[in-house]
C-alpha cells in the first residue's frame, strides 16, 4: 500500500475512533452489523433512488443478497435478533463500510465504498428529546474530530403529513404525494395534474386492462396486470413489482372518479414546501401560512417548535441552522424530523452527516410492530476531507 494511502486510512480510522469514543461515552453500545445483508429487506425500504444504487448479487444457493448501502437497516435487524418484542429501549453505535453505486462517478466525496460512523436509538417514547440527543451527540462527535465550519439543515416530514391531512383530498392522493415527496419534480407535476385533470392518466391505460381493474379487489387487479404483461410479451423490467404496478393503476382508476384538487389546497401544499427559513423563525412562518389558509396543524407545529427549544437548551447554535420544508434526505424510510450537517466547502450534495426519525422501519424489516426510532451517521471520509482542508473543505473532493 502506498505511504500516502496508508496515511489516509490511518487518519480515517483515527477520526472514526474519535467519533466512537464520543458516542460510547454518551451511552451508545458499539456493535458490528454484518456487511452482507438480504437484498429484499433493503430493496423494500430504502426507496427507488437508493434501490437503483445498491450492489445486489445471488449466492450459490440462489439467495439474493446485497452489500449494505447503509448501516441503519442492519442495526435494526441486529436489534430485532436480540430483542422480542423489538420495542425495548436500546442505543447502538457503529463504524464500518457501506457500498453504493455512484452514477456521477467516484471521487473522494462520493466513493463506492465509504465509511459510516453512526448512532441509532430505539424505543424512546419522548420523541423530541430523543431527536435532540441524536443531533447533539453527532455535533459533539464531529466537533471532537476537528470540524468547526458547518451549518445544520432541518426538515420535518411530520409537518408535511399534517398539511396533507388538513387538506381536502382523497386519502390515496395523500399517500401518493407523500411517496413522491422524495422526487420534487414528480411531486410538482402530480400536484398540478390532480388540480387540473386528475383522470388524465386513466385514459392511457389499455382498454382491456382498464376493464379488469377493480379498486375493491387488489388481488384480482394484480393478477390482471400479470396476465396482461404475459399475454403481450412484456417483461416486468425495472424497480417496480407487479403488485406496485397494479397499485399504481388502481389509483388512476380512482383518480378518474374524483373531483379535481382545489386551487386553494394546491396553493397550501406548494406554499408550505416553498418555506426556507432560519430555524428560529420557521415555526412562525408555518403558523402564518396555516392561519392564512385556514387549516389547523398546531399539534405538528408545536412539536417542531418544542424540538427547536430543546436543541437550543442542548447547546446547538440555531443561528447556524436552517429549516427547509422540502428537505427530506434521500432515504425514503424517514417518517419525521430529519437533519444534515453541511460543510461549506463540500456543499449540500455532500453532507458530512445526517439522519432523522424512522418509526416504521423496524416493523418493515421484521419487528411485530412499529417502534419509535431515530438515528444518524457521519460520512467519515467527508469529515476527514473537510478537516484536512482547514474546515472550509474543497469543492474538488
Amino acid at each position: 500500500m502506498p505511504a500516502e494511502t496508508a496515511k489516509h486510512f490511518e487518519a480515517l480510522e483515527a477520526n472514526a475512533q474519535t467519533l466512537l469514543s464520543v458516542f460510547t461515552r454518551a451511552g451508545y453500545e458499539a456493535v458490528s452489523p454484518a456487511i452482507i445483508q438480504p437484498a429484499g429487506v433493503f430493496l423494500d425500504v430504502v426507496g427507488e433512488t437508493l434501490r437503483a444504487r445498491t450492489y445486489v448479487f445471488t449466492d450459490p444457493d440462489g439467495d439474493e443478497l446485497c452489500m449494505r448501502p447503509d448501516l441503519t437497516v442492519p442495526t435494526c435487524r441486529l436489534h430485532i435478533e436480540r430483542h422480542s418484542p423489538a420495542n425495548v429501549t436500546a442505543k447502538y453505535s457503529y463504524n464500518g463500510p457501506a457500498f453504493r453505486f455512484q452514477p456521477q462517478g467516484s471521487d473522494l466525496a462520493h466513493t463506492r465504498e465509504f465509511r459510516q460512523t453512526g448512532i441509532e436509538a430505539f424505543g424512546e417514547a419522548n420523541r423530541e428529546r430523543a431527536e435532540v440527543e441524536i443531533v447533539a451527540t453527532i455535533v459533539a462527535g464531529i466537533e471532537a474530530a476537528g470540524l468547526s465550519s458547518y451549518t445544520l439543515r432541518f426538515g420535518d416530514l411530520g409537518l408535511l403529513r399534517a398539511i396533507l391531512r388538513a387538506a381536502e383530498m382523497p386519502s390515496h392522493w395523500r399517500q401518493r404525494l407523500m411517496h413522491l415527496f422524495w422526487h420534487p419534480a414528480a411531486f410538482k407535476a402530480e400536484l398540478r395534474r390532480l388540480t387540473l385533470e386528475p383522470g388524465s392518466a386513466y385514459a392511457q391505460i389499455p382498454k382491456a386492462l382498464r376493464e379488469a381493474l377493480d379498486p375493491n379487489d387488489p388481488a384480482a387487479a394484480e393478477a390482471a396486470v400479470a396476465n396482461y404483461l404475459e399475454r403481450n410479451g412484456i417483461e416486468a423490467v425495472g424497480l417496480r413489482s407487479t403488485a406496485e404496478i397494479a397499485e399504481n393503476l388502481l389509483g388512476r382508476v380512482e383518480d378518474a372518479r374524483s373531483e379535481p384538487l382545489s386551487e386553494k389546497t394546491a396553493q397550501l401544499i406548494a406554499s408550505y414546501l416553498a418555506i426556507v427559513s432560519p430555524a428560529r423563525a420557521s415555526a412562525r412562518r408555518i403558523r402564518e401560512l396555516a392561519t392564512l389558509m385556514g387549516v389547523n396543524i398546531e399539534s405538528a407545529v408545536g412539536a417542531h417548535e418544542w424540538r427547536l427549544e430543546l436543541l437550543a437548551r442542548a447547546g446547538i447554535d440555531l443561528e447556524r441552522a436552517e429549516f427547509s420544508a422540502e428537505f427530506g434526505r434521500a432515504l425514503e424510510y424517514y417518517t419525521g424530523f430529519v437533519f444534515e450537517v453541511i460543510n461549506p466547502g463540500l456543499g449540500r450534495k455532500s453532507p458530512v452527516a445526517g439522519g432523522g426519525r424512522y418509526d416504521h422501519l423496524l416493523k418493515a424489516v421484521g419487528a411485530e410492530q412499529d417502534v419509535p426510532a431515530v438515528g444518524a451517521a457521519v460520512h467519515t471520509d467527508r469529515l476527514l476531507a473537510a478537516v484536512n482542508n482547514g474546515n472550509g473543505g474543497s469543492a474538488n473532493v
